[in-house]
């Protein structure tokens, strides 16, 4: 249906930007092409097609002991291209006005690959010292200041937080540096277990705080958020309000060497399966037999990731992240990959050189992306992987051609 409405769509875009002006009105239409052309040497965990990669698959044996797994994949798309609408307004208020509408062509599901898909739409008050922000657009945890510039689209997932979340935002300015943010968040595309209703059903919603400093051209922040997810409304008919808690932080640090730039970033979290992270939650030991409510635990990570780069028209890069399965800290039921994400998994790390050459509003990347995971058959009874750990590794060569509007 929305694709039938594409053609309209456009057509009513073009005529507002023609008559913007009459109305003290704007609109500010951008964005990029972008083909991607990719090589990985075994299967991997991923999204749309193997577009957004996350990590190697663990060992699958056949009969006679080989790895099913271990096979070669290769692929090409266009769907991360995307389009951009920047709105400004009259005053409101006594704020400036202005919004944001952008799409892509990620699609929600493999199923819907190249449908247009809604990234970010909000509107932005903005005063003196003080913006708020309503919509959609990347979640706190995202740092638009601070993160990786890979030509992947994984954009450094599972080590770097990744999630655009409806809310509602307060950044206020403290002092020529700094400034504070607090934002009130729900959940969309990319949500907890289960979907979003997880987190409705808690009715306190995602809350996060933050700091950050901007000295000169360098970039320092700290935060906390905090999440509630109630995964039932019952069991066998009968009412229960359990929840599960995680609360998850976060520092942050962008600094300029000469021409050379140093991006570090690290995450104690807490239930970060909806930003596209390791763990989740698992259910409690010893909870729900019978009608006993079902218990839950939050399964926890620790990442960090790095980065340097520089240049303009030539600029070299190299990403580096690492993330480990801190299990739940109590006793819980063996954690399943529907509760949290990589529940097998010890730890992944991750080394992504690139090369970057701009001319113009083209761009030719290239990238290779070296990532280890090391898989366990089993979990401790604080849902840890034990035992014997298996390591395999991907390698993936991507090539990807830009042109921005």
């Amino acid at each position: 249906m929305f694709r039938k409405l594409l053609p309209t769509i456009w057509i009513l875009l073009i005529s507002f930007t023609a008559f913007a002006g009459e109305a003290n009105y704007g609109l500010k239409i951008s964005g990029f092409i972008k083909a991607d052309h990719m090589l990985d040497s075994r299967q991997v965990a991923v999204a749309r097609e193997g577009h957004f990669l996350f990590y190697p698959k663990p060992p699958l044996l056949d009969s006679r002991g080989a790895d099913i797994n271990s096979t070669a994949n290769f692929n090409q798309l266009a769907v991360q291209t995307r389009i951009r609408g920047a709105v400004t307004a009259p005053d409101a208020f006594g704020a400036k006005m202005s919004g944001v509408i952008e799409g892509a062509f990620f699609g929600q599901t493999n199923t819907d690959i190249n449908g247009l898909r809604l990234r970010h739409a909000f509107v932005k008050f903005g005063w003196t010292n003080t913006v708020l922000l309503f919509g959609q657009t990347w979640h706190p945890m995202f740092v638009t200041a601070v993160f990786p510039g890979t030509v992947s689209f994984n954009t450094g997932v599972p080590f770097q937080p990744f999630s655009r979340n409806p809310q509602a935002r307060l950044e206020q300015n403290i002092g020529a540096r700094g400034k504070m943010i607090l934002a009130v968040l729900s959940q969309r595309d990319f949500t907890s277990p289960g979907g979003s209703a997880a987190l409705r059903n808690a009715v306190i919603p995602n809350l996060h705080y933050q700091l950050q400093f901007t000295p000169g051209p360098h970039v320092f922040g700290a935060g906390i958020d905090y999440k509630v997810l109630r995964p039932a409304l019952s069991k066998n008919g009968i009412k229960t309000d359990e929840t599960v808690r995680g609360t998850s932080f976060i520092a942050y640090s962008k600094v300029k060497l000469g021409k050379v730039f140093l991006k570090l970033e690290g995450i104690a979290g807490e239930n970060l399966y909806d930003m596209l992270m390791l763990g989740g939650y698992a259910t409690r030991a010893g909870s729900g037999s019978g009608n006993t409510p079902t218990a839950y635990a939050s399964i926890d990570n620790l990442s960090f990731w790095g980065e340097i780069y520089g240049g303009k028209k030539f600029s070299p890069g190299i990403f580096f992240g690492y993330t480990e399965n801190r299990g739940a800290g109590t006793e819980v039921n063996q954690p399943v990959e529907s509760l949290s994400r990589g529940c097998t998994i010890k730890d992944v790390w991750r080394v992504s050189p690139r090369m970057i050459f701009n001319s113009g509003n083209a761009r030719f990347a290239s990238e290779l992306e070296i990532t280890r995971a090391g898989y366990s058959e089993t979990c401790d009874t604080q849902g840890r992987p034990s035992g014997k750990i298996e390591n395999v590794t991907n390698v993936r060569l991507l090539f990807a051609a830009y042109l921005f509007f």
